[in-house]
């Protein structure tokens, strides 16, 4: 016998509630031994299957989780309205997509596990199953509470498309991309080596806004907040050859501790770089941003 549907609701917000926790310490990911071996009200709680994409607790009355692979064998990807598609188990229309079918009716809540590496996982939650279309044998995953309640998600208006849309970048594109940059730097900033995850941000060279400021690593640095907010507003800057700049009047200033050790004494430095040389930031990227520094 399952739980109780308020039962339910209130288990899935505490495990999203310690869920959040462990992600933000990492800089936003969380492992699979984490997941495996999930520590909740002192009891230890599995949250993804082994091996399939879907995880159907027994005492649940929906899917709590599901896992979304770019090398997966399934057609899961987010679609033009803004909804993310979940393809159903190969082979199968029932079985472990009977919970998530229920997950549609009872709208409780989810978590979306994106994988980053073997292992690894950008977690996403809360999401919701919205939809369910047997006849192309997918689901319709809201990544968002506010698109739960959109009519006919299948088929929006184009102001509703483009909402859609952008919520679906915040929640999936954003998230994914500061816990691949936050990875790439081994969850440290890269100017000042601070190494405590929820701390850290995935500043963009480039911005989102501007042609070429696509979220991927090479496009970004990972910066604790302080630097994070001094790069945007450009009173830091970064060459690209890697060495760290202070705005000209911020090193003339006399305040206190955090400006004189936070910033200035970060003058003339070195930013420490990804292993991975392909995780590199972009030169040409800096190059442009250096001189947006130097202008202002």
């Amino acid at each position: 016998m399952g739980l109780s549907l308020s039962a339910d609701l209130a288990l899935r917000e505490r495990i999203m509630e310690r869920l959040a926790h462990l992600r933000d310490q990492s800089g936003g990911t969380i492992t699979r031994a984490q997941l495996t071996d999930f520590e909740l009200d002192g009891e230890r709680r599995r949250l993804v299957d082994a091996s399939r994409g879907i995880w159907n607790p027994r005492d649940l009355n929906t899917t709590l989780t599901i896992v979304s692979s770019p090398d997966g064998p399934y057609d899961d990807r987010q679609v033009d309205q803004g909804y993310f598609i979940y393809a159903y188990r190969a082979g199968s229309t029932d079985g472990d997509n009977r919970k998530l079918r229920a997950a549609v009716e009872f709208g409780l809540p989810m978590i979306l596990l994106v994988k980053l590496q073997a292992g690894l996982f950008v977690p996403i939650f809360p999401v919701f199953a919205v939809a369910d279309d047997r006849r192309a044998h997918h689901f319709l995953i809201a990544l968002d509470e506010s698109l739960r309640f959109i009519e006919h998600p299948q088929n929006l208006s184009e102001p509703l498309k483009q909402y859609a849309e952008h919520v679906t970048r915040q929640r999936l594109h954003q998230p994914v991309f500061r816990a691949s940059v936050i990875r790439a730097y081994e969850t440290r900033c890269t100017v000042c080596h601070l190494q405590h995850g929820e701390l850290l941000d995935a500043a963009h060279i480039l911005p989102d806004s501007r042609e070429g400021g696509l979220p991927r690593t090479s496009n970004g640095l990972s910066l604790c907040k302080i630097h994070h907010a001094a790069y945007d507003q450009n009173l830091m800057g970064i060459r690209p050859d890697h060495v760290v700049e202070i705005n000209r009047d911020l090193l003339e200033e006399r305040d206190g501790p955090m400006l004189r050790y936070g910033l200035q004494q970060m003058h003339g430095s070195t930013i420490t770089l990804p292993r991975r040389k392909v995780e590199h930031p972009d030169t040409n990227a800096l190059a442009w941003r250096y001189e947006q520094f130097k202008a202002s």
